[in-house]
């Protein structure tokens, strides 16, 4: 049995989780983080004073990262945004409950969306022929008219992050937007979703694990068990186990032979998720009572986030507005005119306030989700093909979903990496 150091490729959360909860166990961790930052798509960058995520993160409380990330001693501080949620369609904002309660809704329409709702919050994911459904037959087998489908699927879009109703299950989509409709569930993090990762390496070193950036990994030397690790300075690095954290087909490049392991399937099933994102810090906020938006018959959303949480800019307002790409709909210029539009709508003069910017083209939200098409609905932990190889990432979730993903994925790695070695002890003992 090789119990050599431990090797993790890839410092985002689901890295770091993993790390953090091996080093706890008394293995020797070492990560390699290719990037300068350790974080992934959680950093937090600073623009003239004011903190700007990579798009439009909220925190959803009662899920798998807030129970991972308190064990390990994170604390998570911040607010919750404003139960009064508009929404726009037809080129205009207006509340919510305006919209529901006015001529946009017949009265049977307004008691079938009742009903539906109140299914929802009673949901069993994994029944009622949820899990296998795509969200489009399910929403449609449950509600006839056309305005309360499409404030559902603007509900699902907006908790996901995904546009593809008519890929994405039914189970996971609706059971996260359950989620977001319980007051309080959502929070805006003070310092930005930086603050989750400058916790997580904080954890890390102080139990012992090495944190190398700027680490970029050319391949996974094995024999049907892994052996080492080449980094592309043409360093080599010793392993008895590997998790890598990356993306499916960043994992599947760097493994021998990986056409003929799972990280082929893994590969191939996956269908990532993408947005285009403006975020913004804003002298003025020209229209304040519009703090969120969700739009109904645009893919947008709009949020106001140092609003709950003022420590995001010292001086300013700080907004994202995010476009939610469908299936093959990418078109870097005209989204960026589709989210000027709408906080033309939204924010009318917030040209004129603009004190920091950032535009995020094609934001990768998540590298694969719970779609119909998924040949292996439970990626990993393991690479059953290469002994010591496990894999962890949003992509390999087995029902959770965005960072509830990542930081499951990241604790069953590890879990299922420490019953290994305790199987191959009992072997050699025997």
């Amino acid at each position: 049995m090789n119990e050599s150091k431990v090797l993790i490729i890839g410092g985002g959360v689901a890295g770091l989780v993993a790390a953090c909860m091996l080093a706890r166990a008394g293995k020797r961790v070492t990560v390699l983080e290719r990037a300068e930052r350790f974080g992934g798509r959680a950093i937090t960058v600073r623009k003239n004073g004011a903190l700007l995520n990579l798009g439009s993160h909220a925190f959803y409380r009662g899920g798998e990262a807030e129970r991972i990330f308190r064990e390990l001693g994170l604390v998570l501080k911040g607010g919750s945004p404003s139960l009064s949620v508009s929404v726009m369609w037809n080129g205009k904002v207006m509340p919510m409950a305006q919209f529901i309660m006015g001529r946009n809704f017949t009265w049977a329409g307004k008691i079938e969306l009742m009903r539906a709702l109140l299914k929802i919050m009673r949901l069993d994911p994994d029944a009622e022929g949820a899990a296998d459904a795509s969200l489009r037959t399910w929403i449609e087998r449950h509600l006839r008219e056309p305005m309360g489908r499409n404030l559902l699927y603007a509900f699902a879009r907006t908790s996901t992050f995904t546009h593809a109703p008519d890929r994405q299950c039914a189970g996971a989509a609706l059971a996260q937007a359950r989620r977001s409709l319980k007051p309080g569930s959502v929070v805006y993090l003070e310092g930005g979703w930086q603050s989750i990762v400058d916790q997580l390496v904080e954890i890390a070193l102080r139990e012992g694990v090495e944190l190398i950036r700027s680490a970029g990994v050319e391949a996974i030397e094995h024999d049907g068990r892994v052996r080492q690790v080449r980094l592309k300075d043409g360093k080599v690095l010793d392993a008895g186990q590997i998790i890598v954290a990356v993306p499916p087909a960043e994992a599947f490049r760097l493994v021998r032979g990986a056409e003929h392991t799972s990280l082929r399937v893994w590969k191939e099933q996956a269908r990532p998720v993408t947005v285009a994102c403006l975020d913004l810090c804003l002298g003025r906020l020209p229209a304040p009572r519009n703090r969120i938006v969700m739009g109904i018959d645009e893919p947008v959303f709009f949020s106001y986030q140092s609003g709950p949480t003022p420590s995001l800019a010292k001086e300013g307002h700080v907004v994202h507005v995010v476009k939610y790409h469908g299936i093959g709909e990418r078109d870097p210029a005209r989204d960026e005119e589709a989210l000027e539009r709408a906080m033309d709508i939204i924010q009318p003069g917030w040209r004129n306030e603009i004190v920091a910017r950032q535009y995020l083209l094609n934001m990768t939200v998540a590298y694969d989700y719970a779609h119909t098409g998924r040949t292996d609905r439970t990626p990993g932990p393991a690479v059953p093909e290469v002994r010591g190889l496990y894999v962890a990432g949003e992509w390999a979730g087995h029902g959770e979903l965005l960072v509830d993903a990542a930081a499951a994925s990241g604790v069953r790695a590890a879990r299922k990496l420490l019953d290994d070695l305790r199987m191959e002890n009992i072997a050699q003992i025997r």
